[in-house]
């Protein structure tokens, strides 16, 4: 489904600033995987995720998404088939745009869009839609999004992400910026939303807890490569505790293994 062979980035590459973003990746996701991510800053969590959508060009490799080479695609063509929520909730969302206006931009995703076109027949299918985000969000389809909290505006944006089902969808700590609560409760309606469309999705998230309570798969990344996939019965007997042990051993075996070789 989505596949990475030997991708790499080189950030000011020549220069005395050069530094390498990802080193070799190479990766295979079925249809319907959800891989949690962890590592440190600077791991290559965010340069994976900005590689695989087409904001950042890879140096050499190959990214393929449903069998076909997406490694030259512009970033517009992807996203007709990538989802992607981000970190900060101002993103992802027009706020100026009333709620059906950024719903309507959503579902047209990857077609010429104008207001103009707008069609009340979709404003049903809004407010149901809206109703299991349960924030009352259904009832204020007129409201600008500018005018919502963080948490509402991070749920919608996930709503838009996913009202055309895309064939994968980005996480990137998406729930960072937000209070615990409403954390949890966009956790919980991203992981519904996934188990209900069988989205291939990758998350990165920096709670230890929640890369082993959601998904399938957990992936540790070191200085731009995948150091640990652990998946299977490992996954479903390990504990918050072993994770943290095994991040720490692996990160470390992999710094030694770097440089005291």
């Amino acid at each position: 489904m989505l596949e990475l062979k030997d991708l790499s980035v080189v950030f000011y590459k020549g220069t005395v600033n050069e530094k390498v973003a990802l080193s070799h990746v190479n990766l295979k996701l079925e249809a319907g995987d959800f891989v949690t991510i962890i590592g440190s800053n600077g791991a290559g969590k965010s340069t994976l995720f900005q590689t695989i959508s087409g904001a950042v060009e890879s140096d050499s490799g190959q990214i393929l998404l449903n069998g076909k080479d997406i490694t030259f695609e512009p970033e517009y063509k992807r996203a007709r088939h990538i989802g992607r929520l981000f970190q900060d909730p101002l993103k992802g969302t027009a706020p100026h745009m009333t709620i059906e206006e950024n719903l309507h931009l959503s579902n047209q995703r990857g077609k010429h869009f104008s207001l103009s076109l707008m069609s009340h027949k979709y404003r049903t299918l809004f407010q149901e839609s809206l109703k299991e985000l349960d924030l009352g969000l259904e009832n204020r389809l007129d409201m600008k999004v500018g005018l919502l909290s963080g948490g509402q505006r991070q749920a919608l944006t996930l709503l838009m992400a996913t009202l055309v089902t895309p064939d994968l969808l980005l996480l990137d700590e998406h729930t960072a910026a937000l209070d615990p609560k409403t954390a949890q409760k966009v956790l919980q309606l991203s992981d519904k939303i996934v188990k209900e469309h069988h989205i291939t999705t990758m998350m990165i998230t920096h709670n230890m807890e929640d890369a082993l309570k959601y998904g399938n798969k957990t992936m540790i990344m070191k200085d731009g490569q995948i150091i640990a996939l652990i998946e299977g019965e490992e996954r479903k007997k390990m504990t918050v505790e072993q994770l943290i042990h095994l991040y720490s051993s692996s990160t470390k075996e992999y710094t030694d293994r770097v440089f005291l070789k």
